[in-house]
């Protein structure tokens, strides 16, 4: 009976020190993966999130001030009585 729970106390040793093998096995693929796709990406210059939200804050306000720029434009022509801005002598 001694001999019997001495192999299966191997055993289940065995297996704990298998599994622990494998979960570090499995941390160091991840690991290897998550680099190898960081290289990736900076070899492809893809933008990062903060520079695609930084683009996209500033063509927000672009727009905002091509759309005022607009609507000053579309007032002096008005003034003018309706006819577009005329070319300066010369051009």
């Amino acid at each position: 009976m001694q001999s019997q729970n001495r192999l299966l106390d191997d055993f289940a040793r065995l297996m704990t020190d298998a599994a622990g093998a494998a979960q570090g096995m499995r941390r160091e693929a991840e690991t290897m993966v998550r680099a190898q796709v960081e290289r990736l990406l900076r070899d492809m210059d893809v933008a990062s999130r903060e520079e695609v939200e930084v683009l996209r804050d500033l063509v927000s306000a672009l727009r905002s001030q091509n759309e005022a720029l607009a609507a000053r434009v579309a007032a002096l022509e008005a003034a003018q009585g309706g006819a577009p801005a005329s070319k300066p002598a010369g051009a």
